[in-house]
């Protein structure tokens, strides 16, 4: 056995108790002998986590649940394996069970043939549906999920105490889970749900990528009013409400405005 590394009471996160970053972040909730894990990233580094799960000493029998913090590729991949290794179940938001049951390669983003992009998605059924306000009991610990759409339809987070693990939502450096309308994203939603983050009285983050970090509202009102841009920017395409420059350019038509320095040949 080696010394475990709780992050807060009951939250191990395996890259760190590791000491290498092998993926996305999973976090172990465990109270007394039961223990969930939410996420499990690619296929190829199930073997390494689940070898760090038994040199923690947990019981493999008693995991009670691998949980889906939302449907893409690198969070979700190996779930299939996992769950024959652990013989457990998998918890999902609804809006994610369709593509994990199915192996969506597309809205899972395991297929972006413009990058050449081409991943295995293995199909895995899904035994447990949870949403906004469910409590997951871990031993005596209760998991709150938060249902947080934006990054994409099935975005889950969970609450233990003062800890939000906040999956896709924010990082610390203030970058959001990439929006893209092939897996659901909605940039309303999105902004909703940072919001609802920035006024809980959570206080820490335990984001899906990159370091757990304290809750600073100051941060999150310039992620949420940068994220109100993206709907009056042509970047975000049909996920944009809108594009002003249009609007102008109708006017300046109609009236035949040209640019100062700018005039038609006489």
């Amino acid at each position: 056995m080696i010394p475990r590394k709780p992050l807060f009471p009951g939250i191990i996160e395996l890259n760190f108790q590791a000491g290498e970053v092998l993926g996305c972040n999973l976090y172990l909730i465990y109270d007394q002998d039961e223990w969930v894990l939410v996420d499990i990233g690619y296929e190829e580094t199930v073997d390494d986590y689940i070898q760090v799960i038994r040199d923690l000493d947990f019981p493999l029998s008693r995991c009670k649940a691998l949980i889906a913090t939302h449907a893409d590729v690198d969070h979700i991949q190996g779930l299939a394996k996992a769950k024959q290794a652990l013989k457990t179940t998998v918890t999902a938001h609804p809006n994610a069970v369709e593509p994990l049951q199915t192996g969506d390669t597309l809205k899972t983003l395991a297929l972006i043939e413009a990058q050449d992009l081409r991943l295995a998605m293995p199909p895995v059924e899904i035994e447990n549906q949870v949403d906004d306000g469910d409590i997951i009991p871990v031993g005596n610990l209760e998991l709150e999920v938060w249902h947080t759409p934006g990054h994409t339809d099935s975005q889950l987070a969970f609450r233990l105490g003062d800890v939000l693990l906040s999956g896709d939502n924010v990082y610390r450096d203030g970058c959001i889970g990439a929006i893209d309308a092939h897996h659901g994203s909605d940039i309303k939603a999105f902004i909703k749900s940072l919001t609802r983050i920035r006024d809980s009285d959570v206080k820490w983050l335990a984001p899906s990528h990159g370091p757990i970090f304290a809750k600073d509202n100051e941060m999150l009102d310039k992620v949420i009013k940068r994220v109100e841009g993206y709907l009056h920017m042509a970047d975000f395409g049909t996920l944009a409400e809108d594009w002003p420059l249009m609007d102008q350019w109708d006017d300046e038509v109609a009236k035949g405005i040209l640019p100062d320095g700018l005039q038609l040949p006489s």
